[in-house]
């Protein structure tokens, strides 16, 4: 599964790349996220749990930051296993551009999915994987836009 995509975020880009860089912010915009650990300035745990289709899953997994290029760019790559539901690995090249006082996020995610999740048809894991990322966003640059007007 590939997916890309991008979103505007009225806010600078040094706020973004912080808030991209900061668990407990992650923690709340992504979808079904239970736990999300820093083990290291490059390495997170975390513990999510989501539907998708008949299927729910909660996955735990180890995610890492590669490639930084603050505050321009990174890559986060991870894999989950989630039991007998299957696992999920995969990563994202992600691009902050500055465009005045707005910052415009992309990203380019590719990911695998074997098990019981695999066998769900890419036609439900491509339009629950947008969904997820759409929430995701939504509550990020809501995250992000309160940070810098509390800030300010």
């Amino acid at each position: 599964m590939d997916m890309t995509g991008e979103e505007r975020i009225a806010a600078p880009r040094d706020a973004v790349w912080a808030a991209l860089n900061d668990p407990e912010i992650l923690k709340q915009c992504i979808p079904g996220c239970q736990s999300l650990e820093m083990k290291s300035p490059t390495e997170l745990s975390a513990v999510v749990k989501i539907r998708i289709g008949p299927v729910s899953a909660s996955f735990t997994g180890d995610v890492i930051l590669s490639n930084i290029n603050a505050p321009e760019s990174y890559t986060i790559s991870g894999e989950g296993k989630g039991g007998i539901a299957g696992f999920a690995k995969g990563g994202a090249d992600v691009s902050l551009k500055e465009e005045g006082p707005e910052t415009l996020l992309v990203y380019d995610v590719k990911a695998q999915i074997g098990g019981k999740l695999a066998q769900l048809g890419a036609r439900l894991i491509d339009s629950t994987s947008k969904k997820l990322a759409q929430q995701f966003f939504t509550d990020f640059t809501a995250a992000v836009q309160a940070r810098v007007n509390g800030a300010a």
